[in-house]
């Protein structure tokens, strides 16, 4: 092979003309070292020649990433993506669980420490290289795993998150009655045990009689199954005796699945243009529904005590280890940290966008939208306690339990109740909804990234949605049946843990930080915003951070505990084998793919390790990165007299 240098001493960059037999002229790379240096590798094909002593325009080697039509386009997608389900279900409780108020001391300093600086790495990552989850490692190429680690998370989520939907989809329907189902125990779905409502203080006052209900004693009124709950378990779940009984499917949840499959299809498949537009309304609505839900529940009888609960401080809860650890873990599912859906999402942005306060606005979104709902959902809740005569903790729960029994039980007590519920599980729908099609439009562009322009065929991008959507489609079929929610517990609980997100949060920061440069980094953010960030970024992302996310994967490895349902049902040895290869499924990628880079490249050591680490520059480098004067010399250099050449550019500073 024969190389030839040109060297100009007003340029910062070198630029080498390597002879290749095959291929056109590819003008492609970095070129300006106050922000990056290292060798610029590419393939693909430019544009057709030019005559002899024209300037010909430089020809990107990918077609040209298609941006948001307003900037607010994406603040909105990323509120859709990160305001999820977890902000009105989960948050509350733990709140409520870890001494209330006090509970915002640990959160909002974690929040500090790990969740907006990693929040903003993954947005301006993506930003920077105009790429998704995997190209967009080639920041560093030896840890192009963190790439395939992030898309089995976030396709593993896009599989079992939306049977949220499709349930909060079938309550939706069936809300549109006289008389809510969950409300009554004359179903035929209902056992000779349930109850409806009564009063336990009154019961145990013995100020009621046994006539209301039959010969039933006070005890035996207390052990006796609630409507909601036999309408969740025996209709919606028919849920079977194990995880080895998958049983029969429920058509009618299935045909919700589907429905809510080609929502998320038709809202995806355009690309971010289109998707842009639907998250104004998936995003906001659900806000107003809030506000509406938070009027009525602080007007019923009850509300205050519940609100207390949720926000009275228990100081010495500060002391215990595990409050700090659902503080943690909270910000990092809340946050949709280490998904790849973020670098995604910031990848559409203009290259100059002030990704630095973006993060920060939508942080205090996030955040404050989980304190605002522990509000909404404690009102009704302390109604419910107020109702039924029993302590607010008799009732308090999260995650489904929260969603699709306690609160359709409070809103089926209420006055006009079909339209509460019809309000609630709209306002669930969306909140899903925006978070399950975001999701898959983050796994969608880091499959796409990963074939050159010279690739491409028309109807791409509507044809690998659909193979995505169909394929998790598939996978779900397992998950409505009558052993349905054992599978849906299985994926929840290892395929997209706080192991599986700390783990990728950790080598993220290491990555960028310590393989990278955390300073070089830095000046990369600031020549695309304008502006340094604050040095607190650098030291979190250096030092806290990382320290931050292994103390708490730690703790979460030392004390495992073996999956159960309902605290009652233990899962199968061959069940926890199963979850553990999903959650090793994304975990070890990173190990894996480096050992494999490392073993595949020749020379010592140090040389591969310095080969591989050397970042690879998209072509849209070349514009923001070299000077003006050096990108027109660059072009005229590339005339139609060496077509047969790749020009390769290094910084020499």
């Amino acid at each position: 092979m024969e190389k030839s240098t040109l060297n100009r001493e007003c340029c910062s960059v070198n630029v080498h003309l390597v002879e290749e037999k095959k291929g056109q002229l590819i003008p492609n790379g970095s070129g300006h070292q106050g922000v990056n240096g290292g060798l610029v590798a590419s393939t693909g094909t430019a544009g057709p020649a030019t005559a002899p002593g024209t300037t010909p325009q430089i020809q990107p080697v990918y077609p040209q990433r298609e941006t948001w039509t307003r900037q607010m386009d994406f603040i909105m997608s990323c509120v859709g993506f990160a305001v999820g389900l977890g902000n009105v279900w989960r948050f509350p409780y733990l709140c409520y669980k870890n001494g209330g108020g006090v509970f915002l001391i640990p959160y909002l300093l974690i929040v500090v420490v790990g969740g907006i600086p990693i929040f903003f790495l993954e947005i301006s990552l993506g930003q920077f290289m105009k790429a998704g989850s995997i190209n967009v490692w080639n920041i560093a190429p030896l840890f192009k795993g963190l790439g395939y680690a992030s898309m089995v998370i976030v396709f593993f989520c896009n599989t079992y998150y939306i049977m949220v939907l499709a349930w909060g989809f079938y309550y939706f329907i069936k809300s549109f009655s006289a008389t809510l189902p969950w409300s009554t125990c004359n179903n035929p779905w209902n056992s000779e045990t349930c109850i409806e409502i009564f009063r336990h203080d009154e019961c145990q006052n013995g100020t009621i009689g046994n006539s209301s209900f039959g010969n039933l004693t006070c005890e035996e009124l207390a052990e006796g199954r609630s409507p909601i709950m036999e309408f969740w378990e025996n209709k919606v779940l028919n849920i079977s005796d194990g995880l080895d009984q998958p049983g029969a499917i429920n058509w009618e949840v299935m045909l919700c699945l589907l429905a809510t499959w080609v929502m998320v299809y038709f809202c995806v498949w355009k690309g971010v243009k289109s998707t842009g537009k639907i998250v104004y309304f998936t995003a906001t609505f659900p806000y107003v529904v809030l506000i509406i839900l938070l009027v009525r529940g602080v007007t019923l009888p009850g509300a205050y005590d519940g609100i207390m609960y949720y926000v009275k401080p228990d100081w010495s809860k500060l002391g215990e280890a595990q409050v700090w650890i659902d503080a943690g873990t909270q910000i990092f599912f809340s946050y949709a940290i280490g998904l790849g859906a973020l670098t995604a999402l910031g990848s559409y942005n203009r290259f100059n966008n002030d990704c630095y306060k973006d993060a920060f606005v939508l942080a205090l979104i996030n955040s404050g939208t989980s304190f605002f709902a522990g509000f909404v959902v404690f009102s009704i809740l302390g109604f419910m306690a107020s109702e039924q005569g029993v302590d607010i903790s008799k009732v308090a729960e999260s995650g489904p339990g929260l969603a699709f029994i306690a609160y359709p039980k409070a809103v089926s007590l209420m006055p006009v109740a079909p339209l509460w519920a019809a309000l609630f599980f709209f306002m669930l729908l969306l909140l899903g909804l925006d978070s399950q099609f975001v999701g898959v439009e983050g796994f969608v562009t880091g499959i796409l990234d990963l074939f050159p322009g010279k690739y491409y065929m028309r109807y791409q991008r509507e044809i690998a949605v659909a193979i995505c959507c169909l394929l998790c489609f598939i996978i779900d079929l397992s998950m409505v049946t009558q052993g349905g929610m054992y599978v849906f517990q299985l994926f929840d609980y290892y395929s997209a843990s706080g192991m599986t997100l700390l783990w990728q949060a950790f080598w993220e920061c290491v990555v960028v930080a310590w393989v990278y440069g955390a300073d070089r980094f830095m000046d990369d953010v600031a020549r695309m915003i304008g502006y340094r960030p604050f040095p607190w970024m650098k030291w979190c992302w250096s030092f806290v951070t990382p320290c931050v996310c292994m103390g708490i994967f730690l703790f979460h490895l030392l004390n495992y505990k073996p999956l159960t349902y309902n605290n009652a049902y233990v899962y199968p040895w061959w069940g926890e084998v199963i979850g553990w290869c999903m959650a090793l499924s994304s975990m070890l990628c990173i190990p894996v793919s480096l050992v494999y880079k490392l073993f595949r490249a020749k020379g010592s050591f140090r040389e591969r390790w310095e080969h591989l680490t050397k970042p690879v520059w998209g072509a849209h480098h070349l514009e923001y990165m070299a000077p003006d004067a050096d990108v027109k010399s660059l072009a005229s250099f590339t005339s139609g007299a060496e077509d047969n050449k790749v020009i390769v550019f290094e910084s020499v500073m």
